[in-house]
């Protein structure tokens, strides 16, 4: 018999910068007016670049990158029927480099959904929960896993979305739920609307149990990117299996958080065969003034190691968030290891800091370094792309204000000395969000 009271069976992850962004968004207020969310949000960040490595000229930059987003959501009052509609509009001054879609995107859709809401249709869980089933067919911006191969991308000023179809079986704080997205990538223009990748599907089915409590909480998941021969474009087939599991080890301080893909298909007349995953180990003083966590990382996506035989090894990153793998934005999942080592604290209830180092190295040296657009198929420039300290500073000011500074230092390595002829970079922000409710 279900409980009295609804108890969730959703454990947050500890991991770094893996918690998925909720639906509605954070900066939406539920129930603004029965039945209605409404959100208001503004993002300012000014940055300052030295040496920028996505930039072939190097010298100093210091563009200043604004973000708007409103949000409009109905539910319950005419159930099983829902929408939702968000606008984004996202722009770039004072910068000396060409606009790109990576930070310019002009009052923009990029959520607008009609469903449908059957609230308790497979019945509750044992925690009390309502089981629901609902179907949305429009634009969607998401967040699946641990955000690396499919997320709407908070940190970038623009954002991925996907048009089709996104359903489940069950929500958040049930004990199983099952989610199913059938849908084409939105290729992001500029300054117009922006448009289907005509001829690319992308499909996802992912599971989540979490019947074991804190200890484990288990992410199966299936994900397929296909793309059909146009005049330009060869045909392609990614098909990726893979296993998540996070969890807290007993009673201990002890957390985790596991991910391994094995992918498979076709790239044009190569086979593909792929490989990728990563581990993080956390520990935790919960009893310490600021509740620290140290964790050492160690993620790994394979690389093509020949270019001209008949396999291609390059791990499809699909549409993931590339910022937890570099501050300066410098990484990506795809031929790359990188271990990583973190200490977070939150020193008073509305201040939390964090530092970390990471080293990075190509998988296969005669692959790409995706951030540069930089390839060395002889392998002679090595495989050693560097090392990067790290800090950032969140102040949540008030509950409609935060503010964040975030400083990186990058010591280029062999690769990059021989590609670019530059020692080191660096980046420092200041990010002022501001949401109306």
């Amino acid at each position: 018999m279900p409980l009295q009271a609804a108890e969730s069976f959703y454990h947050p992850p500890r991991s770094y910068g893996s918690t998925r962004d909720p639906d509605p968004p954070r900066y939406v207020k539920p129930n603004w007016i029965e039945g209605w969310d409404l959100g208001l949000d503004y993002r300012l960040r000014a940055e300052y670049h030295q040496d920028d490595l996505r930039q072939s000229e190097g010298g100093v930059d210091t563009p200043l990158l604004h973000r708007t987003r409103l949000y409009l959501g109905l539910h319950d009052l005419l159930d099983p029927f829902r929408f939702a509609v968000e606008l984004q509009d996202a722009r770039r001054e004072h910068s000396r480099f060409e606009r790109t879609e990576r930070d310019v995107n002009e009052l923009q859709l990029i959520r607008l959904y009609a469903g449908l809401h059957f609230q308790d249709l497979l019945g509750h869980d044992a925690g009390g929960n309502a089981r629901p089933l609902w179907v949305r067919y429009g634009i969607h911006n998401l967040e699946f896993l641990d955000r690396r191969l499919l997320a709407n991308n908070q940190w970038r000023n623009t954002t991925n979305t996907f048009q089709g179809v996104h359903a489940s079986m069950g929500q958040e704080s049930n004990d199983w739920q099952l989610e199913y997205l059938g849908a084409q990538p939105m290729q992001r223009r500029k300054y117009e609307w922006d448009q289907v990748e005509a001829g690319r599907w992308l499909h996802a089915l992912v599971g989540h149990y979490r019947g074991l409590g804190q200890a484990a909480t288990l992410e199966p998941f299936y994900l397929g990117l296909l793309q059909e021969a146009r005049p330009g474009i060869q045909a392609r087939r990614v098909h990726a299996f893979g296993l998540r599991a996070y969890g807290v080890m007993g009673q201990s301080p002890w957390d985790y958080d596991l991910d391994l893909v094995l992918q498979r298909g076709q790239d044009g007349p190569r086979d593909l065969r792929a490989f990728g995953g990563n581990a993080e180990l956390g520990y935790c003083w919960l009893h310490s003034p600021g509740k620290p966590r140290f964790s050492a990382f160690y993620g790994y996506a394979s690389g093509d190691r020949d270019p001209n035989d008949g396999v291609d090894q390059r791990f499809e990153k699909f549409y993931g968030f590339g910022r937890p793998w570099s501050a300066a934005d410098y990484g990506s999942f795809e031929n790359l290891h990188a271990p990583k080592l973190r200490l977070e604290v939150e020193p008073h209830r509305v201040l939390r800091v964090d530092a970390g180092w990471g080293g990075y190295w190509l998988a296969s040296s005669r692959d790409r370094f995706k951030a540069a657009n930089l390839r060395d198929q002889t392998g002679a420039s090595g495989s050693h792309l560097g090392q990067e300290l790290d800090a950032r500073l969140r102040w949540q000011a008030s509950s409609k204000l935060e503010m964040t500074l975030g400083y990186s230092h990058f010591f280029c390595g062999g690769f990059v000395q021989q590609q670019l002829q530059r020692r080191s970079t660096e980046f420092l922000y200041l990010e002022v969000q501001l949401k109306a409710f």
